[in-house]
């Protein structure tokens, strides 16, 4: 709760914690082996661009699927390129690989912590376990209201003032809401 409570303020007041992201660029020769592989099997090719992308860059998080344009004259490679880009909580990482000039350009952006917390609120860029987190801690608060309500029932005379304070709570809510627009 303590968690949520928290990120709530950092999403409600982003000009309070925007710093400025960590953007690393570079370009690395594509190895001559794997560019061996590209007319043969361009399946295997993308496989093989991907597992050394993330050797290379010590690249993570969800990747998006492989977009390529490649063409060939008599056996030749005529143009090339190929792209995709990883996403995780607080991180972005692109890959944009020239094949006529056998480049790979990297390029990682860590967007700092309060951004990684941020993500992983709204569980943007992360995967089904953290939605099964998200999804569970939810459940339990939930349950953990429902249960503070029942427990207040058979007590009259704290009953009452907890109505009083729920009542309270809810009417500045609406009104918080109402004078927002």
């Amino acid at each position: 709760m303590l968690f949520f409570a928290i990120t709530g303020l950092t999403l409600n007041r982003p000009e309070l914690y925007v710093s400025d992201p960590d953007v690393k660029e570079w370009t690395v020769p594509v190895p001559s082996e794997i560019l061996h592989t590209l007319q043969a099997d361009q399946k295997q090719f993308e496989t093989d661009i991907i597992t050394w992308s993330q050797q290379t860059a010590s690249l993570r998080g969800i990747q998006s699927p492989v977009s390529s344009y490649i063409r060939f004259d008599n056996g030749e490679l005529i143009e090339g390129e190929v792209e995709f880009d990883y996403k995780s909580a607080g991180y972005d990482a692109s890959v944009y690989v020239d094949l006529e000039a056998s480049i790979a350009e990297f390029r990682v952006t860590d967007y700092g912590a309060v951004a990684w917390l941020n993500d992983l609120h709204k569980g943007r860029n992360t995967g089904s376990t953290w939605h099964w987190f998200i999804d569970i801690a939810s459940i339990v608060m939930v349950l953990f209201v429902i249960t503070g309500l029942i427990i207040l029932f058979p007590k009259k005379k704290t009953l009452g003032t907890a109505t009083k304070w729920l009542s309270f709570g809810t009417g500045i809510t609406v009104l918080s809401y109402f004078l927002s627009y």
